[in-house]
């Protein structure tokens, strides 16, 4: 399977850095572009573009991360931060309008009422994405 457009939503857990080298190695046969991106979620009692100045600080810090990771690949990503009502959606729309063929999710061990949960972004994504999505799972630590 040959993938020339791969979308990274990162989140700032462990995953993240894993699923972008993922990506690199993915991304390297076809010379394929690499987006990370970072969706803020802003509560609805704020304008949908409010500057909240520690969110945007932890985002950047993330991306910087992810495009350190990426560059021990030796591989150029580009980066997004992105501030939207609802995460899942966003995810959606973003690989859309991108044409991405591939998004690329990194997924941390959860507990939700003593059961492994998935949480609400990645079964949003996969119900609702036109293109391939691959999981990278972080073995529980």
């Amino acid at each position: 399977m040959e993938f020339h457009k791969i979308l990274v939503p990162v989140s700032g857990t462990k995953a993240d850095g894993e699923a972008m080298r993922l990506a690199c190695r993915l991304a390297k046969k076809n010379k394929a572009k690499i987006w990370a991106v970072y969706i803020i979620s802003v509560k609805r009692a704020l304008p949908v573009n409010a500057e909240i100045e520690s969110e945007i600080k932890k985002a950047e810090d993330i991306l910087d991360h992810i495009e350190r990771v990426a560059e021990e690949q030796d591989y150029e990503v580009e980066t997004d931060l992105l501030q939207s009502r609802e995460v899942p959606p966003s995810i959606v729309d973003e690989a859309v309008e991108r044409g991405v063929d591939l998004i690329l999710m990194g997924v941390s061990y959860k507990k939700r009422f003593g059961q492994f949960s998935l949480g609400n972004i990645v079964p949003y994504v996969l119900k609702n994405t036109p293109c391939h999505v691959i999981l990278y799972h972080q073995p529980i630590e």
